[in-house]
């Protein structure tokens, strides 16, 4: 076995490449803010990257609203017939249609565990058509860009520069209440992000299936691999003359210890009775439902799991591409959902849909281009669920909110839609403001959603 020193170490060793593949694997709870916690509460982010179509995940099914969207959605319309049929509870409007690859949603609708935020994005302040076009209001900057918006989404930054999101400012404040759990309040599937990156804590990033462990490496003693973690052991437990060096060399300590730990965990995690599809969402969500399952071997009481999928950017083939993305959303929801219930912590956990924006209603020839508001889905048991809030648009061309092609401006700020969740998360009323910088520009600072 080649012999390991302390410059291979720096500059070409196995776990300097792992620690470029997976930055944020390593993790730290600093002491301080509100807390302490005498219960558990866990939130999952699904984010849809490249802009989820969602006038045709949720339409309007009486008859005059639906030949509004009808004829401004032109051939990449459902047909009313094929929609699931669902009634908000609220009734304060027509009746609506859910997507036919929606069937495992439609249930959870109909059992009050889930509801639609209706046409809501990221905005600095209430923006009208006019004071649109007259540009009389603050616009989040680079409107319709991909990753402009999904930073948007994720940081709620507005026109302010931001390197934390919000899931990373809630993990800051309340870091005193968490200090004993053995894993970090933020946890990524789906790798580094914005949404979980923070000040003061930092989050674990792990694969789809769960911690990516040190290739390699045995815990067999008189193995030759076990040998070799000892070797690299040594290394990143020696003293080291330059901050670099020592930073990274804690790094690659707390990464193991991390991998350890979380992987001894989830060898206790009960098998599930819930089938989840064998997607990468469904993986991920059964991944998560099984961290989930060991809270308290790993003293989690306030947890924020990131888990994504893609796909979403429907230029072309919408019509033939659609029912995949939004069949695999729902039935990989449906199953967390399932698998939540089964742990007996639905009312505990609460899953939520992000995506970079809505898409035009107007079609390019087959598909549809970067639009603005959208309606997202929110799923759990503390849920109000069967119900829609927000202001579902009139969907039509050159209509009140539309400012082109189709594109929707929100009638509902994604900070409005962070701060209902953080606060049911456990975000003091007084922090709220932290968490979603652009929430005092708005009346309503709870939608409603969550009981």
């Amino acid at each position: 076995m080649k012999t390991l020193n302390r410059r291979d170490f720096l500059r070409t060793s196995g776990a300097a490449a792992l620690f470029a593949a997976t930055p944020g694997l390593a993790y730290s709870q600093v002491v301080g803010g509100p807390g302490p916690f005498d219960d558990y509460k866990a939130l999952v982010c699904v984010f849809l990257f490249g802009g989820n179509d969602s006038y045709n995940m949720l339409v309007p099914n009486t008859t005059a609203e639906y030949n509004a969207y009808a004829a401004s959605r032109q051939n990449l319309a459902l047909l009313q017939g094929d929609l699931l049929p669902i009634t908000p509870a609220s009734a304060a409007g027509p009746d609506f249609g859910l997507h036919p690859g929606m069937a495992g949603v439609e249930r959870l609708f109909r059992d009050n565990v889930a509801a639609f935020v209706t046409n809501v994005g990221p905005l600095v302040e209430p923006t009208t058509r006019d004071q649109y076009f007259n540009k009389s209001v603050t616009l989040p900057p680079q409107l319709f860009s991909h990753n402009d918006q999904q930073d948007q989404w994720t940081s709620l930054r507005g026109n302010v520069p931001s390197k934390t999101g919000w899931a990373g400012r809630m993990a800051d404040l309340i870091r005193d209440g968490v200090a004993g759990q053995q894993m970090a309040t933020n946890a990524s599937l789906f790798g580094s992000n914005l949404f979980q990156s923070a000040d003061e804590t930092v989050a674990y990033v792990m694969g789809p299936g769960g911690p990516i462990q040190f290739q390699g490496f045995s815990t067999t003693p008189g193995d030759l691999f076990y040998e070799q973690r000892l070797a690299f052991e040594r290394i990143v437990n020696a003293e080291y003359e330059t901050i670099y060096e020592r930073g990274f060399a804690e790094v690659q300590r707390r990464a193991i210890a991390a991998a350890d730990t979380v992987s001894a965990a989830l060898d206790l995690a009960p098998d599930l009775a819930t089938v989840f599809p064998a997607s990468q969402l469904g993986t991920q969500l059964q991944t998560v439902a099984r961290l989930i399952a060991v809270r308290d071997e790993l003293q989690m009481q306030r947890q924020v799991f990131f888990v994504a999928s893609g796909g979403f950017d429907s230029h072309d083939n919408q019509n033939e591409d659609q029912p995949g993305l939004l069949g695999g959303v729902s039935d990989a929801l449906a199953a967390f959902y399932d698998a939540t219930a089964e742990l007996n912590v639905a009312s505990n956990v609460t899953a939520f849909t992000q995506s970079d924006f809505g898409r035009t209603l107007t079609s390019n020839g087959d598909g549809t281009d970067h639009a603005w508001g959208g309606n997202q889905l929110v799923v759990g048991g503390a849920v109000n669920g069967g119900d829609l809030y927000g202001s579902y648009p009139a969907l039509e061309i050159d209509g009140p909110e539309d400012v082109g092609g189709g594109r929707m401006i929100p009638s509902t700020s994604a900070d409005q839609y962070a701060a209902t969740l953080a606060r049911w998360f456990g975000i003091p009323e007084a922090d709220l403001d932290i968490v979603a910088p652009n929430l005092p520009n708005f009346l309503q600072r709870d939608l409603g959603f969550m009981i």
